[in-house]
């Protein structure tokens, strides 16, 4: 069995919550999680990242059962890349969401194996024994930078230029998705985040706290916020935990291998 939260917060510092998360229920075919990260303005922001929530939620959740890998793989590109079509549409046709744009982190997952599919920085890590490992790579000018060798990663968390984003939803008519594939163990998490965590809570505190498993998983969603919030809560704050469960051992289930 996988567990499974979502909370979202605007932080001390914003007026309007740009981010968007969700989760499937439990009746559905298969796992899903968003978080999506606003841009663009007052309203517009919201506006983008709500929309890339309700397209991929939508496509996905009309998906047939027992499809395999790669028809799972494709079907998480083309909800990603049908939002990018109805917010880019959205925004050249009314002057107000002129521009706008989001951040997307989607998860798919069959039994306890799937893929996930992004553009922008909201990410995605999985904590394993209370260690997190980022799976996904920021899309940003300072991630090219430490990239090519010409900052350190000690200078990724404090350059002055690190929330420049290379790739976005919705602000071009085309744009290419990252795919990872993912398998879940027991007791193995995994966090989708905006980066209004990121920002404010590093990889080491994440691991540790998401990887409590002596504590509720909506306990362990909350601290993250409040951590995010206690170190300044300057941006919007989104995570969603998925945690296999020790029960799942004896179950058969699907493993992907990439």
């Amino acid at each position: 069995m996988i567990k499974k939260v979502c909370v979202s917060h605007i932080g001390c510092v914003r007026s309007v919550n740009e981010d968007s998360g969700w989760i499937s229920g439990e009746d559905a075919r298969y796992m899903l999680g968003i978080v999506a990260d606003g841009m663009g303005g007052h309203k517009a922001g919201d506006r983008a990242s709500l929309l890339a929530v309700e397209t991929i939620s939508t496509d996905l959740s009309a998906l047939e059962e027992g499809m395999s890998a790669e028809a799972l793989q494709a079907a998480l590109g083309d909800a990603i890349l049908h939002a990018n079509d109805i917010i880019y549409r959205e925004a050249a046709s009314n002057e107000k969401y002129h521009n706008m744009g989001t951040t997307v982190v989607a998860l798919l997952l069959d039994g306890v194996s799937g893929w996930i599919g992004h553009i922008g920085d909201s990410r995605a890590y999985k904590v394993t024994k209370g260690e997190a490992v980022q799976i996904t790579e920021d899309h940003t000018l300072v991630y090219e930078l430490y990239k090519s060798g010409q900052i350190s990663s000690e200078q990724l968390q404090s350059h002055p230029r690190r929330n420049v984003i290379t790739r976005a939803l919705g602000t071009d008519a085309e744009v290419s998705v990252d795919f990872n594939p993912i398998t879940l163990s027991p007791g193995e998490v995994l966090v989708l985040c905006s980066d209004g965590l990121t920002n404010m809570v590093n990889s080491q505190r994440v691991g540790q706290i998401a990887g409590m498993q002596d504590v509720a998983l909506e306990e362990r969603a909350d601290r993250l916020l409040q951590l995010a919030l206690l170190a300044g809560g300057d941006d919007n704050i989104t995570v969603a935990l998925f945690e296999l469960q020790d029960e799942a051992l004896g179950e058969s289930t699907k493993e992907w291998d990439s």
